[in-house]
């Protein structure tokens, strides 16, 4: 049996339309895509928190001869 052609395709395309509509089928794909973009909003969001805790330690010590130093975590991007 293989794949489909594109005649195959094309026809239960048609078939689909006729059943639901074009007016169901737009408002399910502005429905999928509002729901997508509400993903990458979601995403870049918690990148953005993730990003903004600090990445390094920094330990102060009231003595003076000890220098403050910060160790920075080295992150596989």
């Amino acid at each position: 049996m293989g794949s489909f052609s594109i005649w195959h395709w094309l026809i239960v395309l048609v078939i689909v339309a006729l059943i639901f509509g074009t007016k169901k089928l737009r408002n399910m794909g502005e429905d999928l895509g509002g729901a997508v973009k509400g993903f990458k909003k979601g995403m870049a969001d918690a990148n953005g928190e993730a990003a903004k805790k600090p990445e390094s330690v920094t330990e102060r010590v009231a003595d003076s001869d000890t220098i403050d130093v910060q160790a920075k975590e080295k992150k596989d991007v």
